[in-house]
């Protein structure tokens, strides 16, 4: 299982919905890819294909 890291200042923001909204910053410090279609993936996920889109 996977750890969590620390959340620090820089790594999510509140949406205008109230949603919490991790940073591409908190995605790299994780360092792996959840394939929830995060909208600041750093790592390329598709979800409708099931892929990661090379960068």
């Amino acid at each position: 299982m996977h750890e969590k890291p620390k959340v620090e200042e820089g790594d999510f923001y509140i949406t205008p919905e109230g949603y919490r909204c991790f940073t591409e910053q908190y995605h790299l410090k994780r360092g792996y890819c959840c394939e929830s279609g995060c909208r600041h993936c750093p790592y390329g996920y598709n979800t409708k294909r099931n892929t990661y889109n090379s960068k």
